[in-house]
């Protein structure tokens, strides 16, 4: 195969050498003149011509060319689907079908696709978000359950809940949304604040909460109102609040020290 290029590239050089072209179009077309001529030549020690091998044992054979250009992607493996029935990817949400919740699933990345595999099985596709976006949901209403009984996370969903525990937990809710650049950004973070309420009672998260924002904590977070509740703070009567900013603590009062008896 490399003699027959040298040599198809040695004789078109040598047949076009003392011509001169105007254009580059002017130059393609005598190279393909020149290579048709070339093909057509008859074999010396067997019938026929390259042309006519062409035409008669490879040509039947070839198939035609993807529908689509061929993209280089990246695979991305071992990403769990959440409840949400999504999956994330650089900080981006892609819905996956819904009986795949809890799954780990394995991500094809083009620059223009996000393709969802489980194993060889392509689940789903979606188009990339832009890089250097976040905080952004594509979502496909086919992968979501059907009937009333499925109502994804949104901001609304989420402040009512907050509201049923109690004023402290929605100012909570609502400084977390105010202090992200995009709703969605918020949801998780709220979401695990809520949730405190499954494994202590709603009265003693939103006791929490309340301590939370005495101390000072612009946007109190998960990791602000659950060692609250794991050391028991919100069981006490006092609470004095921090004055060191964003980074201060919780104070028991005078009563959990002295064990609630008087000297």
């Amino acid at each position: 195969m490399e003699n027959t290029v040298w040599h198809v590239a040695t004789r078109i050089n040598a047949k076009l050498r003392e011509h001169s072209f105007a254009s580059l179009a002017q130059l393609r077309q005598a190279i393909h003149v020149e290579l048709e001529t070339y093909n057509a030549e008859p074999f010396q020690k067997r019938a026929g011509s390259r042309a006519s091998v062409f035409r008669t044992e490879e040509e039947p054979l070839l198939r035609p060319l993807p529908p689509v250009p061929y993209e280089i992607a990246t695979w991305v493996y071992g990403r769990k689907v959440a409840k949400n029935s999504h999956v994330v990817w650089q900080k981006n949400s892609y819905s996956v079908p819904y009986p795949n919740i809890g799954k780990t699933v394995d991500l094809r990345i083009t620059p223009t696709m996000v393709e969802i595999y489980d194993g060889h099985d392509r689940l789903t596709s979606h188009v990339r978000v832009p890089t250097g976006t976040s905080g952004v949901y594509r979502t496909h209403d086919g992968d979501l359950p059907d009937g009333k009984g499925y109502q994804p996370w949104d901001e609304h969903r989420v402040r009512d809940w907050a509201t049923r525990i109690g004023p402290n937990a929605l100012t909570v809710v609502d400084r977390i949304f105010a202090a992200v650049p995009v709703t969605e950004q918020g949801l998780d973070p709220a979401l695990a604040v809520l949730r405190l309420s499954r494994r202590f009672t709603a009265g003693r998260v939103e006791v929490a909460c309340k301590i939370a924002l005495e101390a000072n904590i612009r946007s109190p977070r998960y990791s602000h109102v659950r060692p609250i509740l794991d050391t028991g703070q919100d069981k006490t009567s006092t609470t004095v609040s921090s004055s060191s900013g964003e980074g201060g603590g919780y104070v028991r009062g005078a009563a959990y020290y002295g064990g609630g008896r008087s000297k």
